[in-house]
């Protein structure tokens, strides 16, 4: 079967974020199936952008066929990312004929976090009589109404809106990362017997590697660390307002007198503020390291006590979330602390952890103090459930098999 996954931030192990449809098409070729991802040249979440010639690249990685538009780069969430958003979703469907090219899909997958590729989509289903297949990483526009602030009324978002009703109405099937979110999604236009939820897995061949060395930055600021005895919480992730990292900052103070140190490893739009309020009120037992290869994550998460997640409190999450992080955390085989109200909790459902209300320092910092009165091995026994939990349930293999019955 032909196979074709539109996404606008695709990557892979070579160029970064984000992952699920690099290892969705891998497992799909294992199983004899062609598969064609067509992503834009630009995404600020990917750590290497692909080289391109014109405006249409393509490239094989893997045995998987990807299709590269050329985009505008842009910096932050202005102006330029949305021209950079609509000239992918032109070149999309001005370049719908090559893109295809002797490959007419079985399957047509929208898969870009908002959803105006949805309307090309629909077109190259229409003609080549496919599948057409919605996949929703987050509720577009919600997000950028509950955690952005814009206005429900903004014509941006108005347009977003009714892309996604589009969407609903006229896909085969739409497949969510978010568990709980088939309600709002009904309320939008879809049929109830079209939703399925595929939450993001993990390709465990990766975790059973030899660990990538750190850079000798990271490891030797962790050394060091540990040679003063110093408990240490991590995060590994994007710095941005979703990630609630404000509160481990606040967390911080409450626990300056111990001997717990967060580390927090990575880039964002927040990465800047959060180091000047740390040298603003002198909190020293929080360190910023600058992001790593995906490569090393395994080895940088395994020279840490405890990880750390954290969300904002907004009503959005009541339809669920599925980070990607969280599963890195969990085969990590480390004590989790987990600072959320979302509609689903792995830490709290495989007991791989502490759970505590978000965007609130007394809560981390007690969820902290409790961790550091337990045993090695008994946080290291927590640490495995999650471990275990994730291998059990949410490897990309059975995942892709599901998405195919799916389609």
């Amino acid at each position: 079967m032909n196979i074709l996954l539109i996404n606008h931030y695709a990557g892979s192990t070579r160029y970064g974020m984000e992952y699920r449809p690099f290892y969705m098409a891998k497992e799909w070729v294992k199983l004899g199936h062609q598969v064609t991802i067509v992503g834009g040249s630009y995404s600020h979440v990917r750590t290497q952008q692909p080289e391109i010639v014109g405006n249409v690249t393509e490239e094989n990685v893997e045995g998987i066929r990807y299709v590269w538009l050329k985009t505008p780069k842009y910096f932050g969430n202005g102006t330029r990312r949305a021209l950079n958003m609509f000239c992918f979703v032109f070149r999309l469907w001005w370049h719908r004929k090559r893109i295809v090219g002797g490959f007419p899909p079985a399957a047509v997958i929208a898969s870009s976090t908002y959803p105006l590729d949805i309307y090309p989509a629909y077109r190259i289903a229409e003609k080549f009589k496919s599948r057409l297949l919605f996949e929703v990483h987050d509720l577009w526009p919600l997000t950028p109404v509950q955690v952005g602030g814009m206005s429900p009324r903004n014509p941006f978002v108005m347009l977003m809106q009714r892309a996604e009703n589009f969407a609903y109405r006229k896909s085969d099937r739409v497949v969510s990362m978010l568990p709980n979110a088939r309600e709002y999604m009904c309320e939008h236009g879809l049929a109830e017997e079209k939703f399925i939820h595929i939450p993001n897995g993990i390709n465990l061949s990766e975790w059973e590697e030899t660990p990538t060395p750190l850079p000798p930055q990271h490891a030797e600021c962790l050394q060091s660390l540990r040679n003063d005895g110093r408990f240490i919480i991590g995060y590994v992730g994007g710095h941005q307002p979703s990630n609630s990292l404000g509160t481990v900052l606040e967390a911080a103070k409450l626990l300056r007198h111990s001997p717990a140190t967060f580390v927090l490893v990575g880039q964002g739009s927040e990465k800047e503020r959060l180091q000047r309020h740390a040298a603003e009120y002198n909190v020293d037992n929080v360190v910023f390291l600058p992001p790593i290869p995906k490569a090393c994550v395994p080895a940088v998460l395994a020279a840490m006590d405890v990880l750390f997640l954290g969300w904002k409190k907004i009503p959005l999450y009541r339809y669920g979330v599925s980070p990607n992080k969280l599963l890195d955390y969990m085969m990590a085989a480390k004590p989790v602390i987990h600072a959320t109200d979302a509609a689903n909790d792995l830490v709290t459902e495989s007991r791989c952890g502490i759970s505590c209300h978000p965007e609130d320092p007394h809560a981390v910092s007690s969820a902290v103090r409790q961790l550091m009165k337990f045993s090695a091995p008994d946080r290291n026994s927590m640490g495995q459930r999650g471990r275990e939990y994730v291998i059990q349930h949410l490897q990309y293999g059975d995942l892709a098999r599901r998405f195919l019955e799916a389609v």
